[in-house]
């Protein structure tokens, strides 16, 4: 049996402490404790008195509770980003939080201070820390606070996987859909979503047996660990032959992709939503041609760069579709924000199923 290659795991070396940008007084009561990049492959340094940003018109500043590390943060700690912001850099882009002041030009009929909201803040990361100021256009306002912890795990997954499956892939009830690394955060929300709201049948591919009995407790027809013989005869037994209608792709590991595209039906569809394993896919038009199947690449940050409405529209459907208990996402782990490093190199080993949060009430 094959194995999956795995993603390798990033050390960080340490480093002294050093200061961020201004110097702040002892006496500043507003300061705020955050986890500090100053160089990248350098160990991330928790730092205890940060000074509050002044807040420009269309912002709001938050009080942390939770922030998701995913892939792309690892990535960019590392420096292995597709965009490398500049260092010193406070990481982290998903959170779920408090509004605790609005600034210029914010409508309080929009936000309001005392409102719990989960955001995606790509634009000046900074969520790893107890404060976050970020635009309203990357805030979402949620109905309730039941459950905390889950809605910070929400936007950017399974947003995603919507775009790609609903929106791109026009997933239909009784469709037949194969989704590679579905144990990472952006596969398991493709099978939560894939499975529980559109009913579809869902053919798991993770990189071990406890994965795979996650997967099916939520609700794939089959899981099982990647290899291509396994996975090209439990795709024939569920299609009859015919192939898949989707293939999800959620990691870019090119051998897996290479062997899984030769799992897509005749005019099905291929969708590319993640590149965590930093792989180059290849596809030849000697592939494509026979079985006249669509490539479809999909991603979130774009849709909010080329197409804000439906980027907003896109995370409220999945705050919908939470709210209804038709969908929920994964915790694998959670730590502290003294144990950022450690939570950042159990992303790297590829370990977690589901989302890993960084809990900032301890």
């Amino acid at each position: 049996m094959a194995t999956v290659l795995m993603r390798k795991s990033f050390n960080f070396v340490k480093q002294p402490q050093l200061q961020i940008s201004a110097h702040l007084s002892d006496s500043n009561k507003n300061a705020f404790r955050a986890a500090v990049l100053n160089d990248y492959g350098k160990e991330l340094t928790v730092q205890e008195r940060l000074p509050e940003k002044k807040l420009n018109k269309g912002e709001i500043r938050l009080k942390v509770k939770y922030c998701s590390i995913n892939a792309s943060d690892v990535l960019i700690c590392s420096g292995k980003y597709d965009v490398m912001p500049k260092v010193p850099l406070v990481p982290g882009y998903e959170l779920f939080g408090e509004v605790i002041e609005l600034g210029p030009g914010v409508d309080d009929d929009d936000f309001s201070v005392g409102e719990s909201v989960i955001a995606l803040n790509k634009e000046h990361f900074s969520g790893l820390a107890e404060q976050c100021v970020l635009s309203t256009k990357d805030a979402w306002v949620v109905p309730s606070v039941d459950k905390p912890m889950l809605w910070c795990g929400l936007a950017d997954s399974y947003a995603t996987a919507l775009i790609g499956l609903a929106r791109r892939g026009h997933l239909k009830t009784n469709n037949t859909i194969l989704v590679t690394a579905a144990g990472g955060g952006l596969g398991l929300a493709a099978v939560d979503i894939a499975a529980n709201v559109y009913k579809a049948k869902v053919i798991a591919v993770c990189e071990s047996e406890d994965k795979a009995d996650t997967l099916r407790g939520k609700g794939a027809w089959a899981a099982l660990k990647f290899s291509p013989k396994d996975i090209k005869k439990k795709v024939q037994d569920v299609t009859e032959g015919k192939g898949v209608d989707i293939i999800f792709d959620s990691v870019g590991n090119a051998s897996m992709f290479q062997d899984s595209v030769n799992c897509v039906a005749h005019e099905g569809k291929v969708i590319v939503a993640g590149a965590a394993a930093r792989q180059v896919k290849e596809v030849k038009t000697s592939l494509l041609l026979p079985k006249s199947f669509s490539l479809i690449g999909v991603s979130l940050h774009c849709y909010r760069n080329s197409a804000y409405k439906i980027y907003r529209q896109i995370v409220q459907d999945a705050i919908d579709m939470f709210e209804q208990g038709l969908v929920s996402p994964h915790i694998a782990k959670t730590f502290t924000l003294n144990e950022v490093n450690e939570a950042l190199k159990y992303v790297g080993e590829n370990v977690s199923t589901g989302q890993v949060i960084i809990d900032m009430h301890q």
